[in-house]
C-alpha cells in the first residue's frame, strides 16, 4: 500500500478508548526509574580517587546531579579542585531554548567562570584546557545523532586529546536506548546536528558512544583521547529509563523524548511540532491541514521557545501524548507515516521541506523517497544493510546488556 493511501485515523489515537489503553500497558516494557538503578555520578568511589589533587573542569548542565546535589556542588563539598565549568547547548542550568545564544559568564552559586561550548565557540581551546588535568563529562543524552550532546562530547575529546588532558564520563542511560534505527549519516551532510556516520537512532550511552568515537579513530586526525568512563549500574538497554530531570527546555516530558526521535525530523519542514506550546515535540501541526480536530497556537515563551516556527498562526494537527504513552515505547521504530502523511495532506509540494530536513535526516535520499511516494517498507529496506553494519560496530563498545 502507497504512503498516499494512509487514512487519517493512524494519526487520531486519542479517540481511542481507555480499554485500549489498559490492553498496551500490558505489553510494555520494563519501566525503571532513578532508585532502581545507579547512574556514574552516583559511582563516585569509581572517580574521586581519579580527581585527587587534580585541577578539574566540568562539562555539565541542569541534569549533572549526584542524588539530590548537583555535581558541582558535590564535588566541592569532597574538596575537588574545580576550576571551570562549560557548557552545553542550552547553558548550564539548561535555561536557553534551542539555538538561542549562550554566552559564558559566571555561576552565581559558586564563583565559578562558565565557559560556553555553543554557537561559534563548540570546542574547548587551548586557554580553555590551560592548567586543567581532567575534565569530568556529566550530560543526560536522549539517544539520537542529532541531539547535540554527543557533539559537544566529540569536540570535548578532541581538543582533550589535542592537548593531553583526560576526559572521565560519567555515563547515565539512554531513554531511547531500545532499538536502533534510521539512515546512515553521509559524510556531505555532516553537521553539529550530525558528525558521525550513525543512524539517527544509536541506542547508546554516551559513555559507550565516547568509547567508540575513540576506538573508531572518528576524533579529527585520528588522535586518541585519554579516556575513562564510570558505568551505571543496574541498567539494561532493553530498559526504559525515566529520566528524573528534563534534558533540555522542550523536552519537559517522557512523552516528548519518545516522540523525539521521530518529530525533529519536522524541524525541516514547514510543520510546527509544538514550541511556544505546553506540549513541545508531542504536537504536530500546520495553518493549512484542514482534516484534524486538534488547535494549537505557537508562542514565545521566554528560555525555552523565544520565536516559535508558525507563531500566533493557529494550526490544525494532532497530539500524539497519547500515542506515547502506549505505543512508541514498544515500536522500537521511527514512523515515517506520520512524515509521509503530513507531505501529501499539505499538496506534496517541495516546499514542504526545508534544507535542514537533509541535514537532520543525514542524507537526501529520504526526503526523495517520501516525495516519490515509496512505501514504508522500501524506505526501510533502504536502510536495513546500513543498520546492520553499525550494530557490529555498535556491538564491540557496548557496557550493558542489549535489547537484542
Amino acid at each position: 500500500m502507497k504512503i498516499t493511501t494512509i487514512l487519517s485515523l493512524l494519526f487520531l489515537l486519542n479517540t481511542v478508548q481507555l480499554q485500549a489503553q489498559i490492553e498496551y500497558d500490558t505489553y510494555l516494557p520494563e519501566r525503571v526509574y532513578p532508585k532502581d538503578i545507579t547512574v556514574g555520578a552516583q559511582n563516585y568511589e569509581k572517580y574521586l580517587p581519579l580527581l585527587k589533587n587534580k585541577n578539574i573542569a566540568i562539562l555539565g548542565n541542569q541534569t549533572s546531579m549526584v542524588d539530590d546535589i548537583h555535581l558541582v556542588d558535590f564535588l566541592l563539598s569532597k574538596g575537588v579542585a574545580i576550576k571551570k565549568v562549560m557548557s552545553p547547548e542550552h547553558g548550564f542550568r539548561g535555561n536557553a531554548g534551542a539555538g538561542e545564544h549562550v554566552a559564558d559568564g559566571k555561576d552565581a552559586k559558586t564563583g565559578l567562570p562558565i565557559i560556553s561550548l555553543y554557537g561559534n565557540h563548540r570546542k574547548p581551546t587551548k586557554e580553555d584546557l590551560d592548567s586543567i588535568d581532567v575534565v569530568v563529562f556529566d550530560l543526560q543524552d536522549v539517544g539520537t545523532r542529532f541531539y547535540t550532546y554527543i557533539s559537544t562530547l566529540q569536540y570535548l575529546m578532541e581538543a582533550c586529546a589535542e592537548h593531553q588532558v583526560k576526559v572521565i564520563v560519567l555515563d547515565r542511560p539512554n531513554p531511547n536506548g531500545y532499538f536502533v534505527d534510521g539512515p546512515i549519516l553521509e559524510s556531505k551532510y555532516k553537521s553539529f546536528v550530525g558528525m558521525q556516520p550513525i543512524p539517527i537512532v544509536h541506542g547508546m550511552t554516551v559513555g559507550e558512544y565516547a568509547l567508540m568515537l575513540n576506538g573508531e579513530g572518528w576524533l579529527k586526525d585520528s588522535v586518541k583521547c585519554d579516556l575513562e568512563v564510570i558505568s551505571i549500574i543496574g541498567y539494561r538497554h532493553a530498559q526504559l529509563y525515566q529520566l528524573p530531570i528534563k534534558p533540555s527546555p522542550n523536552l519537559p516530558t517522557m512523552e516528548s523524548i519518545y516522540l523525539y526521535p521521530t518529530l525533529c525530523l519536522f524541524e525541516g519542514t514547514v510543520m510546527s511540532i509544538g514550541r511556544g506550546t505546553k506540549k513541545p515535540f508531542e504536537l504536530v501541526g500546520h495553518p493549512d491541514l484542514k482534516e484534524f480536530d486538534t488547535i494549537f497556537t505557537p508562542q514565545p515563551i521566554i528560555g525555552v521557545a523565544p520565536h516559535p516556527k508558525l507563531e500566533s498562526q493557529p494550526c490544525k494537527g494532532y497530539s500524539l501524548s497519547y500515542y506515547a504513552k502506549n505505543r512508541t515505547t514498544y515500536e522500537k521504530s521511527i514512523n515515517i507515516y506520520w512524515i509521509a502523511t503530513a507531505y501529501f495532506k499539505l499538496g506534496g509540494k517541495d516546499e514542504f521541506f526545508t534544507s535542514f530536513f537533509d541535514k537532520l535526516a543525514g542524507t537526501d535520499k529520504f526526503r526523495k523517497q517520501i516525495i516519490a511516494g515509496k512505501t514504508e517498507q522500501e524506505i526501510r529496506a533502504s536502510w536495513h544493510e546500513g543498520i546492520n553494519n553499525f550494530k557490529i560496530i555498535r556491538k564491540k563498545y557496548l557496557l550493558y546488556p542489549d535489547f537484542e
